[in-house]
């Protein structure tokens, strides 16, 4: 049996058992508590000072992977290592970012040395227990409280593995303030998770040990909230992080737009989004929180304060096709008062992807019928680029409208993950893609 088909294996196992629940890790003693009961190792915590330079190791473990199988060379689908990094917030001050480095057991069978992929994950939550370095370790995060309990999935871990089959090496961001314990996540700030994903790709070339070297060629992949991570690392790699060798960027449904995506999510089952997203606008920005005090009424704050420590399963468990208008004083959308009010909207304003030309080739996809993350504006994003010259691969991916913007979300990232890890792949690997820019305006 091949080192792919077994991965593949383990992913098959993963359907069956990823259901349980994971014993605490070892050193428990030593963990701190959320406040909805999960333990998260100490090494989540960040010291009080950080090292100056962007991308720096600030420390690494062992982290052993909830879904794996033995191989004849070790472990399948590799080797994973947990790490924390430093990394500068939209505000320019230094901040922690944990994340996790798997190297693969597949070979790398293109020509150069292994190429690294900085994985950006989709929408986990908020809560510190819903960071996917987290998920890779325990698969399913499950806690059950007297008042609170707690689901969070590891979704991702399939095109992270699918990435490792391939023989590419594979860094993940949590993004800043999930994981690290000393903040809050602060969701879709542009520059906070752009720089995160170009800080990952240095924290893992500093990495002893790994079979990734200094001229091996950078990847980044992310779908939703970790697409716009990467349409925005793209941006900002010729002025963040130009020493980043960055040649492809696969951004599936990327959120370019937030006025548009927040729009559309009011009073459906990802209303808990719009909540995440305010309470990151405070996090990055507090000189808005009195303006926020002034709008909230008390339903709206303590949704606000539990969503802050709640994941994607949790929030749509909890608050699915709630309206904004009930955490508000005078009854208004959250969206509403965002756009009466000119510091909010500058604020919304700065978090736009596309008006930077991308670094490398890029792929923007997005399902035609998606509604959660609009296509409309994902589509103008690849407009966009096109425009200032990027060399872009529009991918429009056509499915039946679900009836839901989960299902339709969902469905067309399901759709695209296959497709998205071999174009990458084919990337890496030094094969030319051919620009859609002549033809977008054909396509739907």
């Amino acid at each position: 049996m091949s080192i792919r088909t077994r991965i593949t294996a383990a992913l098959l196992t993963a359907s069956v058992v990823g259901a349980g629940v994971a014993p605490p890790p070892a050193g428990a003693a030593d963990n701190v508590v959320t406040s909805r009961g999960i333990e998260i190792p100490a090494f989540y915590t960040p010291p009080a000072t950080l090292p100056a330079d962007n991308g720096a190791l600030i420390r690494t473990e062992p982290l052993p992977l909830a879904l794996s199988l033995p191989g004849i060379n070790g472990r399948l689908p590799g080797n994973a290592t947990r790490i924390m990094y430093k990394s500068t917030d939209s505000g320019g001050k230094p901040v922690a970012v944990t994340g996790a480095y798997l190297e693969p057991a597949a070979p790398w069978l293109g020509p150069g040395p292994r190429p690294l992929v900085v994985f950006a994950p989709g929408t986990m939550g908020q809560g510190d227990q819903c960071s996917t370095s987290l998920a890779l370790q325990r698969g399913l995060v499950l806690g059950i409280g007297q008042e609170q309990s707690t689901v969070s999935i590891g979704y991702e871990i399939l095109a992270i593995y699918g990435l490792l089959a391939k023989g590419l090496a594979v860094v993940e961001t949590d993004f800043p303030g999930l994981g690290a314990t000393d903040r809050l996540h602060t969701f879709v700030n542009r520059l906070d998770s752009g720089h995160a994903v170009l800080d990952a790709a240095r924290a893992a070339k500093a990495l002893p040990d790994t079979s990734v070297t200094a001229n091996s060629a950078v990847g980044l992949y992310g779908y939703s909230q970790g697409g716009g991570a990467v349409a925005s690392a793209a941006e900002l790699q010729s002025s963040y992080a130009p020493d980043v060798r960055l040649r492809a960027t696969y951004a599936g449904a990327p959120p370019a737009n937030i006025t548009d995506v927040t729009a559309g999510i009011d009073g459906t089952e990802l209303v808990g989004t719009l909540g995440w997203s305010v309470n990151g606008f405070v996090q990055s920005e507090p000189d808005l929180r009195p303006l926020l005090d002034r709008h909230l009424n008390d339903t709206g704050r303590a949704v606000l304060k539990d969503l802050s420590t709640m994941c994607a399963g949790d929030a749509l468990l909890t608050y699915a096709n709630q309206r904004s208008s009930t955490w508000t004083a005078n009854g208004k959308s959250m969206v509403d008062i965002i756009r009466t009010e000119p510091r909010w909207q500058r604020y919304i304003d700065a978090q736009l992807i596309g008006t930077r030309k991308p670094a490398g080739v890029v792929r923007v996809a997005t399902g035609v019928n998606d509604n959660a993350v609009p296509h409309a504006q994902s589509r103008t994003l690849a407009v966009d680029w096109c425009r200032l010259g990027g060399d872009v691969v529009y991918a429009p991916i056509v499915l039946p409208d679900a009836g839901s913007p989960v299902l339709n979300h969902a469905g067309a990232y399901l759709a695209d993950q296959g497709p998205a890890v071999d174009w990458l792949t084919h990337r890496l690997a030094g094969l030319p893609a051919l620009s859609t820019c002549t033809i977008l305006p054909l396509q739907p």
